[in-house]
């Protein structure tokens, strides 16, 4: 099972090296956001510095594993690895650890294992796995909603442990199905239904139905003018727009927990009562008020290694988690934080340029399914950290500390690269 020659001079070295960037850049972030003045040495794995380096050696070592197995392995078994991921997922409400409100991850003693992270890959396979079988047709709809639940059952058995972010990677995965053919009226609908969302919280129901009656009233100046309007369609979506957006509160208000109406509160700023908004401000809205300082403190050349004086003062909570790319913004400044995302976006592009070269749907579908879960976990880790979007907690890809997302992140890419080391062989 070892991995060839042939295999690492066709490996892509590139993605490799933007990779190996990340975790070096990740990882010296993360020891210096947790380094206190006894520590003596990198290596003490008793340290938060020190576990990540295992996971990291271990994430190394995994690769090896990875790039030796038959590239068929992945596509004949991805039926079977989504089942067991779903199986974990599912087990986790009878022997689920909690930690921080959610109850995600199995204590392993040594290791707290968090099975959303593997089940990213593993529904990205078995995404890959349906939309490229020859019975499949995204062109019909029974397959569109089968596609669709493939990435609907990991969402619904991550939300109630409750841990939302997670949930919403998986729904970053329709845009495979979208690079397949799926229509973009699909796309149109979620943005809208999304628009219809905000502008209820925002401005309330009554704001929907007075858009709604210009909307006919622009129909009727149409129809004046003999355009064909389509008065069956059109009825049924001014309903169903009524009716989705009848429900918003009762949603928000009986299905998210008091933290996430919190954090909706802070970001589109609905609270009116001045004294109620500051209280959400230094609760909820704190780890983003900190974060933002810290950043903004950093300034263009960043205050030095080691030198962050939020940092050191600890002001944002699980910064060497969700939020390290603070410490970033604060110790390495604006040429730090821009260097970070160049490195992500040529990362992502490479990705892309790799994923349209593949000689199987297969391997073009899981690489794209690839991109999708790297670019939604930057996307929102990092609006979320500079105050763009509400907070939500997802790791920054290759960055945040943490065993789990560290190796599933990284079986993630090398399984693409393995399949892109292997396209020029018979099939590949």
């Amino acid at each position: 099972m070892a991995v060839g020659r042939s295999i690492l001079k066709r490996i892509d070295w590139l993605t490799v090296l933007f990779y190996l960037l990340l975790v070096l850049i990740g990882w010296v972030n993360i020891y210096s956001s947790t380094f206190i003045d006894t520590d003596n040495s990198i290596f003490d794995f008793s340290t938060l510095h020190g576990k990540q380096l295992f996971f990291i050696l271990t994430s190394f070592a995994s690769t090896v594993i990875l790039l030796s197995l038959d590239p068929n392995f992945y596509e004949r078994f991805s039926s079977l690895f989504y089942i067991i991921a779903m199986a974990l997922l599912l087990g986790l409400f009878l022997f689920g650890k909690t930690i921080a409100g959610a109850t995600s991850w199995y204590d392993l003693g040594f290791f707290n294992l968090q099975p959303s992270e593997f089940a990213k890959v593993a529904t990205a396979l078995g995404l890959a796995k349906y939309l490229s079988d020859i019975q499949t047709d995204i062109r019909r709809r029974k397959d569109q909603w089968y596609a669709f639940l493939i990435l609907l059952i990991p969402a619904l058995l991550i939300i109630p442990q409750p841990d939302p972010g997670s949930a919403l990677v998986f729904f970053a995965m329709t845009f495979v199905i979208f690079r397949e053919g799926l229509p973009l009226y699909y796309l149109g609908i979620g943005l809208f239904a999304i628009l219809v969302f905000v502008i209820t919280l925002m401005f309330g129901t009554v704001w929907i139905a007075i858009s709604i009656a210009l909307i006919l009233l622009l129909f009727m100046m149409l129809k004046k003018k003999k355009f064909k309007v389509p008065v069956l369609p059109v009825t049924g979506a001014i309903v169903a727009t009524l009716l989705f957006s009848l429900s918003v509160n009762f949603v928000f208000n009986n299905v998210f927990e008091q933290r996430h109406r919190d954090r909706f509160s802070l970001w589109l700023r609905l609270e009116k009562d001045p004294q109620k908004l500051e209280k959400i401000r230094k609760t909820i809205g704190y780890n983003s008020y900190q974060s933002e300082k810290a950043i903004e403190s950093g300034g263009l050349w960043g205050k030095g290694f080691l030198e962050g004086t939020r940092t050191k003062g600890d002001f944002v909570p699980e910064q060497h988690s969700d939020y390290i790319f603070t410490t970033i913004g604060e110790e390495w400044g604006f040429l730090g934080t821009a260097s970070v995302v160049i490195i992500f976006t040529l990362m992502l592009l490479r990705l892309v340029f790799l994923a349209e070269r593949q000689k199987t749907d297969f391997s073009r579908m899981y690489g794209y399914g690839v991109i999708s879960i790297l670019l939604i976990h930057y996307f929102i880790n990092v609006g979320m950290v500079i105050g763009l979007l509400p907070t939500i907690g997802i790791p920054l890809p290759y960055f945040s500390y943490g065993g789990s997302s560290m190796l599933g992140f990284t079986a993630l890419l090398f399984i693409f690269l393995k399949l892109d080391a292997n396209r020029m062989k018979e099939g590949y």
